[in-house]
């Protein structure tokens, strides 16, 4: 039977996540630098065993039993406490939703906001799993190039003046402003306030992704987050506990204010009713009793130092023309070579002679306008791993560049 006759006219807009499919077929003998996977040894396995044995044996009957949409209000509150210690302020429980990881979210907001031809602003390149949720709902998406103090302020006011000039209007500006997916790059406090400033002027919509805000290691202190600046409550904020706890809870959140979450939570019972009542339990718990925090730290040192061993890999190997960014937050670095190289083309032989792989950049780019970039995942390989696989890719890098 042919199925396709059957599937909807939007299945034409789904596409395979580069990421999900080079896991399928990296072996043991490959060295990956593809996938977005936290160090196993951040886990707090030992405080989570503990946690969950005492969440089933006090709160069984909640923790199994079906929950509220909008999620466990013990999590929700502990939330609240959370974020305002990073200056994210808001009114109570009601201003939070529980989601299933913050890719959820990244759906939702396809579902709630974006009409087929809408215009959708992201950065260039961004979150490649962001670009596959909105696109189901048929956005013209407009990627706004980034330098080392992250998005083009000034590019993008060009670009929304031009779009509205042509009658159309921006629906949101998605953002990762600290340690971006893929590039690693921290949004300047200056390009934060002008963000703030053009979306007031011209009454769109930001929507913060911040998956690696907490767990920042740079030099300098972090600059604030752009909920914690937002005044007019147009910031619809995302974070996840894949990054300070485990991805395998599967647990993100949505801030926003009560009118907007309160949206997310009618889109959120078509799809699944709830988040696991167990996780979140379990989640409110980590942080009441101050695991998360005391093991942020701990993360923070671990990819400190293997992004710094991966830096330094790639100073030693690397041929000349090949540039890369400097994370202060994340899990990626973003590699640039020449541009005689296609690193989609390359992966191939990086791959079967080499032993070693990454994720092409052009995905990360809306109008995959470009070919000779990748990223580099530092967090989920040993320091072995690291130095070997950084000496390998670079003999892929120069065998294409002799060609």
């Amino acid at each position: 039977m042919n199925i396709t006759q059957f599937l909807a006219d939007r299945s034409k807009l789904m596409r395979a996540s580069e990421i999900r499919e080079l896991l399928k077929w990296v072996t043991e003998n490959v060295i990956s630098f593809g996938g977005g996977m936290p160090d196993p040894s951040s886990f707090p396995v030992k405080e989570i065993i503990e946690v969950t044995r005492d969440v089933l044996s006090i709160k069984a009957d909640k923790a199994l039993q079906y929950g509220t949409t909008g999620g466990v209000t013990e999590l929700r509150e502990e939330i609240v406490r959370f974020m305002g210690k990073e200056g994210i302020r808001v009114d109570g429980p009601e201003n939070v939703i529980i989601t299933v990881g913050s890719q959820e979210a990244l759906d939702i907001i396809g579902r709630l906001f974006i009409n087929p031809g809408d215009y959708v602003i992201t950065e260039s390149p961004t979150y490649l799993a962001a670009l596959q949720a909105f696109r189901i709902y048929g956005p013209r998406i407009i990627g706004i190039p980034m330098d080392n103090y992250g998005i083009r302020v000034d590019i993008l006011e060009d670009t929304i003046k031009k779009v509205i000039d042509d009658g159309g209007k921006p629906k949101f500006i998605y953002v990762i402003p600290t340690g971006q997916n893929p590039t690693g790059i921290t949004m300047s406090m200056e390009r934060r306030k002008s963000l703030l400033d053009i979306a007031s002027r011209y009454d769109l919509l930001v929507i913060e992704d911040d998956p690696y805000g907490y767990i920042y290691f740079g030099d300098e202190e972090p600059p604030a987050r752009l909920k914690a600046m937002d005044s007019e409550g147009r910031v619809i904020y995302l974070s996840t506990f894949s990054k300070i706890a485990a991805p395998g809870l599967r647990l993100g959140w949505v801030a926003a204010s009560s009118e907007v979450i309160r949206w997310f939570e009618l889109a959120k019972q078509s799809i699944d009713l709830h988040t696991s009542t167990l996780n979140q339990y379990i989640a409110a718990e980590l942080l009441r009793r101050g695991v998360i925090e005391r093991n942020i730290p701990r993360i923070k040192e671990i990819y400190r130092s293997k992004r710094d061993l991966m830096l330094q890999a790639l100073s030693e190997h690397m041929p000349e023309g090949v540039t890369w960014t400097r994370p202060s937050a994340g899990m990626f670095i973003w590699l640039t070579t020449p541009e005689k190289i296609d690193t989609g083309e390359m992966l191939n032989v990086a791959i079967k002679k080499y032993g070693v792989a990454y994720v092409p950049g052009k995905s990360f780019y809306p109008n995959e306008d470009r070919h000779n970039d990748m990223r580099l995942n530092f967090t989920y390989p040993t320091p072995q791993q690291i130095f070997e696989g950084i000496k390998r890719l670079a003999l892929a890098i120069k065998e294409y560049l002799s060609q």
